[in-house]
């Protein structure tokens, strides 16, 4: 058995992208690791089972905030190891950037472990500032502002200040540092010892990240100043008698960074535009190196758009020596490093767990022994000979005599040589000749590309119960992979090959990449579903971007969400939050119920007073119509009431 339970681990990579956070039990559910404790872990298989004992039914999003806490530890570790070690003189401090899941639950998970650090938190526009402000820091922590501003929103920076946090308005254009010195004049008359926020300059740097992102800098990105602007902050903090506010420098190459090369080398840039900032008289402490440290989806190790070619301590160790070479060279203090590693920490802590509805049927199958008869077309006759005689040797020859026999049938049909029964009975044959053409193929040393093709064409499709558009975003317009595992059967061998659909009215919505260690997978090992048991699959590493992300395409909402707590005697769900109402989600289009209500209790009332419909059976409809408006936009799992 536990040699089973081996073989299906490594067929989803558990091991490989897991992170050590998840792994298979003697029963074949996948469970969860608490991190500060290895012997502690929970069964997801029974977590879905103790919700559906409380109504709530999947998809449902579990989230771990013990993995949470285990990122941040790693972080943490990583780069206090690198800093002893090369006798870095500087600190490190993380701030969380809300844009990766600005969900409180999450933004108030990471404070309480993270505020043991002083790790602070990150806001790219009003609305997260204006949560943030709220949110309880550690005197030492920051508040990096990013983004573009205007005078509001450095305003509320101003509050934030004046309300204790250590707040760095981070200038992208002229225009806010404008906006800034004019705020400091205004608060300083009234208060001439007000607590001001500081300042810091992105960079644009001539450095490029890697991966999907990496356009995120170089000369033409989006965000960063040039030297040049730079130079005129410097000069215009100069004239107003405000350098002393000038405290960081920031830069950032994108998002999800898979080569240590590239991040090496904009260390090095990044750090000499801080020597020369320093060396200019200018009290310059902080160098904010951005986020972009990646998540290793598929477990590769490698520079592959979804992977990452190192690890945390790996990061640690090139940004620390890095940067200590070139204060070093250029004789300026060690800065301190500030890190927005948001996707590193977040990701593995939420988990989707959806069930396979049904399967959609791709090929034709016939359930009816089928006879051949001699009056059938020879086309029909031929076809079936070739199924009778296929073997190893022939197959691939055979297989091609199907095709043309097929495009035979099609146009016979088109002239009305052929009756619609014949049509049918050559389909069947057709694509028996291919599974055992496949089955042939697949024992071969190398697999041809067009017997690929046609595995990925003969594959069974899942219909799965979430929505991509909502549930995996980056999944339809980034083609980034996440590991899909099943949460249980795994101490049985998978014998289905398939692709998901999810449950959107739009052909973009499945997903046929997965994760593999040496390629892209385009088939998933599942197993054969069964009409009298639910089939679970989880959709993992989601907790970056995802929820944020998410669209409400087709009006699935946000799926329900239970908050688990791993403990000696299992799981504990500490918390359930239920996903969105068909009302919910109407309300968001400019819906409004009770108009609705109105509306269709309209037109039942005309029916019933023309006579087409009787009193009982129209006020049950009524009945039935506006208690929809507090069901689940999902589907109903089969066998559900």
């Amino acid at each position: 058995m536990s040699s089973i339970i081996e073989q299906t681990s490594e067929i989803y990579g558990i091991a490989n992208w897991g992170a050590d956070y998840f792994g298979v039990n003697r029963k074949g559910n996948l469970i969860v690791y608490a991190p500060e404790n290895e012997n502690l872990t929970a069964d997801v298989k029974e977590i879905i089972d103790d919700l559906k004992k409380r109504g709530i039914d999947t998809p449902v999003l579990l989230r771990f905030p013990q993995l949470l806490f285990g990122q941040i530890r790693k972080l943490q570790t990583a780069f206090r190891k690198s800093i002893k070690e090369f006798e870095y003189e500087g600190g490190h401090l993380c701030v969380f950037p809300m844009k990766v899941n600005q969900n409180r639950a999450v933004i108030e998970e990471y404070l309480k472990e993270g505020t043991r650090y002083n790790f602070g938190l990150e806001a790219g526009s009003k609305a997260e500032l204006y949560a943030a402000l709220a949110m309880e820091q550690s005197k030492e922590s920051l508040l990096v502002l990013n983004g573009f501003k205007d005078r509001d929103f450095v305003r509320l920076a101003f509050a934030g200040a004046g309300a204790g946090k250590n707040v760095v308005i981070v200038i992208e254009k002229m225009s806010e540092l404008e906006h800034t010195l004019s705020l400091v004049k205004e608060v300083t008359e009234t208060d001439p010892n007000a607590s001001l926020p500081m300042v810091g300059v992105r960079v644009k740097l001539y450095s490029k990240g890697s991966g999907k992102w990496e356009k995120s800098g170089g000369e033409a990105a989006k965000f960063g100043l040039t030297t040049t602007e730079i130079l005129d902050v410097i000069r215009r903090l100069q004239e107003a008698g405000r350098t002393d506010m000038l405290k960081l420098l920031h830069f950032h190459i994108g998002s999800q960074l898979t080569d240590i090369k590239r991040i090496k080398n904009a260390m090095k840039e990044a750090a000499r535009t801080y020597a020369k900032i320093h060396q200019m008289g200018l009290p310059i402490e902080y160098l904010d190196v951005g986020g972009g440290m990646a998540v290793d989806y598929d477990g590769s190790r490698t520079s592959f758009e979804s992977s990452a070619n190192y690890n945390a301590r790996e990061f640690a160790n090139d940004v620390i020596y890095v940067i200590k070479m070139v204060c070093d060279d250029e004789n300026v203090p060690h800065p301190t490093i500030i890190q927005e590693s948001g996707r590193y920490l977040s990701a593995y802590h939420a988990v989707l767990v959806t069930n396979v509805q049904e399967e959609i049927e791709t090929v034709v199958q016939d359930h009816v022994p089928m006879v051949i008869e001699k009056d059938d077309p020879q086309v029909v006759r031929e076809l079936h000979d070739l199924r009778e005689t296929i073997n190893s040797k022939n197959y691939r020859e055979y297989y091609h005599d199907s095709l043309e026999h097929r495009e035979e049938l099609f146009t016979m049909f088109d002239l009305g040589l052929i009756t619609l029964e014949d049509k049918g009975k050559g389909e069947v044959l057709f694509w028996d000749v291919c599974e055992k053409a496949d089955q042939f193929a697949q024992l071969k040393k190398y697999v041809s590309e067009e017997f690929d093709d046609l595995r990925r064409l003969m594959c069974a499709k899942y219909l799965a119960n979430f929505s991509v558009f909502r549930s995996i975003p980056d999944n339809w317009a980034l083609e980034q992979l996440f590991p899909i595992v099943p949460i249980h059967k795994l101490n049985k061998k998978p014998t289905e090959y398939a692709t998901l659909c999810d449950i959107t009215c739009d052909s973009d919505g499945i997903v046929d990449k997965f994760v593999d260690l040496h390629d892209i997978k385009p088939v998933l090992e599942l197993h054969k579903l069964s009409k009298d048991e639910p089939y679970y699959l989880a959709i993992m590493l989601v907790g970056a971007y995802q929820e944020v992300m998410g669209n409400n395409h087709n009006l699935f909402g946000s799926p329900h969400e239970a908050h688990i707590f791993i403990g000696e005697d299992g799981h504990i769900i500490k918390k359930v939050i239920y996903g969105a109402t068909l009302g919910d989600m109407l309300s968001t289009v400019r819906y409004d119920t009770n108009q609705l209500h109105d509306q269709f209790r309209r037109q039942i009332m005309k029916r019933i007073k023309d006579g087409d419909l009787s009193t009982k059976d129209g006020n049950s409809w009524i009945e039935f119509y506006e208690n929809q408006a507090e069901s689940y936009t999902y589907l109903l799992p089969n066998g559900s009431a």
